[in-house]
């Protein structure tokens, strides 16, 4: 079965670390470019960040840049996402999506072709 499974969220107090992974089976991530969606209840769904599957090169929207990473493990077949600093306003539901290019962008819209089925973060005290 192709599929997407995130894991990693939970509750966690202001200030506070989380790290996501993305991990993929049936398929081999090294073609993906990979995107880390979020989802606050009320809200549209953001890109927060991005992989290539070329270079490696990163995206981050302004709202996580400098406390947010994403990086690859190929040999494990997973990407993760480490959340430092965190934020009540970080707060949502947290998605790995992936689509078959060189390049990522956390601008714009796009299809992709495979989606996990998410991992709540909560922010706290």
């Amino acid at each position: 079965q192709l599929q997407l499974v995130e894991s990693g969220g939970g509750l966690v107090q202001p200030g506070g670390s989380l790290r996501l992974s993305c991990a993929a089976s049936g398929f081999t991530l090294d073609d993906y470019a990979i995107t880390w969606f979020r989802q606050a209840p009320g809200k549209e769904r953001e890109a927060v960040s991005c992989i290539s599957s070329g270079d490696g090169s990163t995206e981050n929207a302004d709202s996580v840049k400098g406390r947010f990473t994403i990086s690859r493990d190929n040999a494990k077949n997973t990407v993760h996402l480490q959340m430092n600093s965190l934020k009540p306003e970080d707060t949502a539901v947290y998605y790995c999506a992936a689509v078959v290019d060189y390049y990522c962008s956390v601008q714009g819209s796009r299809l992709y072709d495979y989606w996990g089925q998410g991992t709540q973060v909560t922010v706290s005290s």
